[in-house]
């Protein structure tokens, strides 16, 4: 990769729209079909999940505590908590997820879970439990795993339909699969009949953005990036980076190639329409690309996981450009991309 691709690469990912509050749709007129249950009723599953494993007297006891709405260290929590932690008393697979979601990740791997997926788990406990290992996933920026334990869930299978919903439709959202988390939304909005207004108001406007969002537009080609940088934050390295990798280069070389031919084209009504002034000036934030030669270096640029490397020679020479042709904040952006995609081999 040379020193104008680079050049051509860091303009383009500060160049990208970033997601900007817009005002929420408008959902009244809708007929809302979900109700979460009262926590009233959610104790009674409880106390009736509690007779069917026997549960001793002491536990019942504490199950009480959880269960007090006036007082109590558990007066303000949500039903989904409360029944996480009626669950804890008499399961430990429960009790130890219980702690880990109490906790930020450590790094490394996942403890495995896989007695969520087992049939012999009752429906109340294991639906619940996947919901509330799936928005401790989502909090962690861990959407596709996110999205693993809340896959097959309906809003009927679960005590917080919202939140089902809510976080299926963050986790397509960070994603970018669009159709999938417009198809969550929707349900959110329309269904939902008493979703938090902090659910319903994000949900209005990662709808409005994922409906703007056009493939291998600058800003989706960013926002794969963006997403690739997560991942190696996470210590993610494999295949699936690679690909994406890939895919990005691909985009920005389609990208670009547009760009040239109407620069070209630009060029060819100037030269047999003579000279012509610009209306305007170019903001900052556009790619100026009209004093360029328009030559693209075609070279492969690789398909390893330091495909964002540069000799320390070349590096210093694109960003030296930078600092010449354009604001003194693109060079500091473009660093610090780099920087991140340099250490990738370090976590592996």
């Amino acid at each position: 990769m040379n020193a104008k691709r680079v050049v051509c690469l860091g303009l383009l990912i500060v160049a990208a729209p970033r997601f900007a509050p817009a005002a929420p749709p408008d959902v009244l007129g809708t007929v809302p079909t979900l109700k979460s249950p009262s926590l009233a009723d959610v104790r009674e599953q409880a106390r009736a999940w509690l007779d069917e494993q026997k549960a001793d007297a002491q536990a019942r006891a504490a199950a009480d505590a959880i269960w007090r709405i006036d007082r109590g260290p558990s007066a303000t929590a949500s039903p989904l908590d409360r029944l996480a932690a009626t669950f804890a008393l008499v399961a430990p697979n429960a009790k130890a997820l219980v702690e880990l979601c109490g906790r930020p990740r450590a790094k490394g791997p996942l403890v495995p879970q896989e007695w969520l997926a087992k049939d012999d788990v009752p429906p109340l406990m294991r639906n619940n439990m996947r919901l509330y290992y799936g928005r401790w996933l989502s909090q962690q920026a861990l959407y596709d795993e996110s999205l693993e334990q809340l896959a097959g869930l309906e809003p009927a299978d679960v005590v917080d339909p919202a939140s089902l919903l809510f976080f299926q439709s963050v986790a397509h959202h960070r994603l970018l699969n669009k159709d999938e988390g417009l198809k969550a939304i929707a349900r959110l909005l329309g269904e939902v009949e008493n979703g938090p207004s902090r659910y319903l108001t994000v949900a209005g406007l990662m709808r409005e953005d994922l409906k703007a969002l056009e493939d291998d537009s600058l800003d989706h080609i960013s926002r794969r990036m963006d997403d690739i940088r997560r991942r190696l934050d996470l210590g993610r390295a494999g295949d699936k980076v690679r690909k994406e990798e890939d895919g990005v280069v691909a985009s920005l070389d389609k990208l670009i190639e547009e760009m040239e031919k109407q620069q070209q084209q630009q060029q060819g009504g100037a030269s047999s329409g003579g000279s012509q002034q610009p209306q305007q000036a170019m903001p900052d934030s556009r790619l100026a690309r009209a004093n360029a030669p328009g030559n693209v270096d075609r070279k492969s640029v690789g398909r390893g996981v330091g495909w964002g490397d540069l000799p320390a020679k070349d590096r210093e020479e694109a960003l030296q450009q930078i600092g010449k042709d354009f604001p003194s904040h693109y060079r500091d952006v473009i660093e610090e991309y780099f920087r991140k995609l340099a250490t990738e081999e370090e976590h592996k």
